[in-house]
């Protein structure tokens, strides 16, 4: 189930050793998704799912998670720069509410403040063009999610 009160550690501890993670980047218009490798150290970038409706979108993640061993979904939590949660954070909690009663696969939240403009800058750098950067920006900012909270176990 998606609790605020479910720690990453604690997830953990409860999901077989041979389950990996999805790291999702939930935007208005796109899902970023991103899987840790069988070792639990590395996020790599896996897709963006074009949001359509919320059925069509759920059972395109269950295939996703059914295909790759997931056993822990960790989910970026927009919150606002001072901490609060606004209207982003609520309709992603209500996702992940919506999603619980698909899938007995735990949602953890994560703190994504900075992903997104971090994964731009680094295209930037890397001299990527606006068609690019927008092709692949939310599965880097999902990585990125799933990447720190893979840090936060070690």
């Amino acid at each position: 189930m998606a609790s605020p009160d479910l720690s990453l550690a604690d997830a953990i501890s409860s999901v077989p050793s041979d389950r990996r993670l999805l790291g999702l980047d939930l935007g208005t218009k796109t899902i970023g998704v991103a899987t840790s490798d069988r070792t639990r150290m590395i996020a790599t970038p896996i897709e963006t799912i074009a949001r359509k409706k919320f059925t069509q979108d759920a059972e395109r993640l269950l295939a996703i998670a059914n295909a790759e061993n997931i056993g822990i979904i960790v989910l970026g939590l927009p919150v606002n720069m001072d901490g609060s949660e606004g209207p982003r954070c609520q309709s992603t909690r209500a996702f992940a509410r919506n999603f619980a009663r698909l899938s007995p696969i735990p949602i953890v939240f994560w703190d994504e403040r900075l992903s997104t403009a971090a994964v731009e800058r680094m295209l930037i750098q890397a001299d990527a063009s606006r068609a690019k950067r927008d092709q692949v920006i939310d599965k880097l900012a999902a990585a990125w999610i799933l990447q720190a909270a893979l840090d936060s176990l070690r």
